[in-house]
């Protein structure tokens, strides 16, 4: 038994309340936000802001938060780690050094209070006994350990043993309690040790501090890799914008540098594509109406000498009336030429037709009746017709249109009382007429818009009817081709494909 001067007699009753366990300290609540109008700075973000900022803005703002979210989780970890193992590692020591010094025989568990604290390897150690009716025991008054309920189980031997965090004087102290077994009188034991956490502490706060220091520096570099990266990734899409910019300015539709073979340099293959086909178009748009002026000015100028005749005429006493018919007879045929010719205009100028306008057709039939109209306007002529049917998915007028532009064709460059053949198989329709032929340096061209052989020339015609027939076989699908008859004179072919199966259903 030790001296009266080294004990401390508490009743159970006497056992103070455990201090909360700060381990489980629950943090205040933050304060609430003070309300706030839309844009507000101490309110919501102003609707539509992120759209206002540029790409690059945004690219750099997205790499910092996603570094920033990245460096967070990964601070965290750590320190959840380190302070789970340096707690547990804490601990783990605390219950060797307890576990060591009630092993140790003394044969009275009062005398472990006796020992000093660097018998158990720990200078910064508290060490007490509380007994199973809750006295306390210690060799130092001012270093008794905090206890409570926890220890005093422990001593009772309810518990096999407790580990937590307890305050004494402010100060933080792991506490750890092991049973030390009984005294001469048989009342059980409890081996109290207590050390503070302050090294702890000082090792997870400096942690802490350099994760936050890392995490900032990680978020500044990658703001800034971010809006660098966007800045040599966005140079094609900035070289772009200048170049429609450019073109909207200048009209100029000059082709830019392409480098490389990533996104962006398809992108602008495909936008020099589209300023490709924007120059060819408005190239065809001016030699189509340049063309479209020449071909009207010839028709309107004879109009106009008519008219001009007529009426000087009738200011100098009238003409015969057979001079009268005759300009009245040579106007009416300008019209007529000049109605044709801007029929033939609309017709080349039309789009792709809609879907709504094709249906399936017997191409038979729609060369049968270009035939039945070719044959009342040319009556010297003769047309041998071999048609086998063939469906195909178009609009007949423009399928009617060509063909009769294909046999008007032949009608004018034959012979008086020549023969006009047409032969329909498979698809491809073949007119061939008995007249001079095509010349070969003419075949590549004789589809053209407004394009007139040296022997067409004089001859009534725009221009444009085999350009038509050309227009309408490219929008169903087909193509054009010209040739040499077997009976010396031309041959032009028009191939179709057939409608699909799917269609046919």
């Amino acid at each position: 038994m030790t001296s009266d001067a080294a004990r401390q007699v508490w009743s159970p009753s006497s056992v103070p309340p455990p201090p909360p366990d700060d381990t489980r300290r629950t943090p205040p609540p933050p304060d609430e936000p003070s309300g706030g109008q839309p844009g507000d700075p101490g309110g919501r973000s102003m609707p539509g802001f992120a759209s206002r900022l540029s790409l690059r803005t945004r690219v750099g703002a997205l790499a910092a938060l996603g570094v920033g979210l990245a460096v967070t989780l990964t601070a965290l970890a750590a320190y959840l780690t380190v302070s789970s193992q340096l707690r547990s590692s804490v601990d783990a020591n605390l219950l060797d050094r307890a576990q060591q010094a009630v092993s140790t025989p003394f044969g009275d568990p009062v005398q472990l209070v006796n020992q000093p604290a660097e018998a158990i390897l720990a200078a910064d150690l508290r060490i007490a006994l509380l007994r199973e009716d809750g006295q306390p025991f210690t060799a130092d008054e001012r270093s008794t350990p905090p206890m409570g309920r926890d220890e005093l189980a422990v001593a009772r031997g309810s518990e096999p043993e407790s580990v937590r965090t307890l305050h004494l004087d402010g100060e933080p102290y792991r506490v750890v309690a092991v049973p030390a077994g009984n005294d001469l009188r048989g009342l059980e034991y409890a081996l109290v040790l207590a050390q503070p956490t302050e090294q702890t502490d000082e090792v997870l706060d400096r942690l802490r501090l350099v994760s936050f220091i890392a995490g900032g520096v990680g978020i500044v570099l990658a703001t800034w890799a971010g809006l660098s990266i966007a800045r040599a990734g966005l140079r094609p899409v900035r070289q772009l914008t200048q170049a429609a910019e450019h073109v909207a300015a200048t009209g100029q539709l000059e082709p830019i540098e392409v480098t490389g073979s990533d996104e962006i340099a398809r992108l602008a293959h495909a936008f020099n594509a589209m300023l490709a086909a924007l120059s060819e178009a408005r190239l065809r748009q001016s030699r189509l109406v340049a063309d479209a002026g020449h071909e009207l000015r010839t028709p309107l100028t004879s109009m106009r000498t008519n008219l001009d005749l007529l009426a000087q005429s009738e200011a100098s006493g009238g003409l015969a009336a057979a001079d009268r018919a005759q300009l009245i007879a040579d106007t009416r045929a300008q019209a007529v030429e000049l109605s044709t010719l801007v029929g033939d205009l609309v017709e080349l100028s039309r789009e792709d037709p809609p879907a709504a306008s094709r249906e399936q057709l017997d191409l038979a039939d729609v060369v049968r009746d270009a035939l039945s109209r070719v044959r009342r306007r040319a009556p010297g002529i003769a047309f041998a017709a071999d048609l086998h049917s063939w469906i195909v998915q178009g609009d007949a007028t423009q399928l009617g249109r060509a063909a009769t532009n294909l046999l008007d064709n032949a009608a004018k460059f034959s012979p008086p009382h020549g023969t006009v053949t047409v032969t329909l198989r498979d698809g491809v329709l073949d007119v061939c007429d008995e007249g001079p032929g095509i010349a070969e340096v003419d075949r590549p061209r004789v589809f053209d818009r407004f394009y007139r052989s040296s022997e067409a020339r004089g001859l009534p015609g725009s221009g444009l009817g085999l350009a038509i027939v050309k227009a309408a076989a490219e929008r169903h699908g087909g193509s054009v081709e010209a040739g040499r008859a077997p009976s010396g004179g031309a041959r032009l072919t028009m191939r179709l494909p057939g409608a699909s199966s799917a269609a046919l259903d």
